[in-house]
Order: C-alpha cells, then sequence, then structure tokens
C-alpha cells in the first residue's frame, strides 16, 4: 500500500511564513527610521528651549517637562513596535492553524 504525502500545504505555509517574517522585518526597519529621526527632531527642539533658561528653577521645570515628554516619545514608539510584533505573530498563528485542518 503506497501513500501520497501531500507536501504542497506545509510548503506553501512555509512560503506564507517567510513573507511574515520579511513584512514584520520590513516594518521594524521602517519603523526604526522613524523612531530615529523622531528622537533626533525632539533633542533639537530641546536644545534649542534650553539655550532660554535663566534660573536654577527654569532648569528644573525644564529638566522635569522634558523628561516627561522623552517617557511619552519613548511610549508611543514601543508601542508601535509591540503593535508590528503583535500583527507578526497574529499571522504566524493563523498560518499555523491553516496546517493543522
Amino acid at each position: 500500500m503506497t501513500m501520497s504525502v501531500d507536501f504542497q500545504k506545509p510548503f506553501e505555509a512555509m512560503q506564507n511564513l517567510m513573507n511574515i517574517q520579511v513584512a514584520a522585518i520590513t516594518k521594524s526597519v521602517e519603523q526604526q527610521k522613524k523612531t530615529g529621526e523622531e528622537l533626533a527632531a525632539f533633542f533639537k527642539v530641546e536644545v534649542e528651549k534650553a539655550k532660554e533658561l535663566k534660573s536654577p528653577e527654569d532648569v528644573i521645570k525644564f529638566n522635569v517637562d522634558t523628561n516627561k515628554a522623552l517617557f511619552e516619545l519613548l511610549k508611543g514608539q514601543g508601542e508601535a513596535f509591540t503593535a508590528i510584533a503583535n500583527e507578526a505573530r497574529e499571522s504566524a498563528t493563523s498560518e499555523f492553524s491553516k496546517l493543522s485542518k
């Protein structure tokens, strides 16, 4: 008795998984570029603001405000990377579930 093994479904799944990986890496690289540009712009603006500081109180307020703004910027950037990872995970999970059908 000879059993025919269908390699088409696993092969297509492997291709789809590789496409998911390529898409995730591409999005991640684009996000890294955007993140770098945002950080550079942020610090450029903050350097200009720092030039106007006159008193120790101004320095303290500037420092607190800048750190809050930087934290929010980094938080948003982290959320963007998390979204990319979640999208890739969901796509890969969906692809794996097709194999068991």
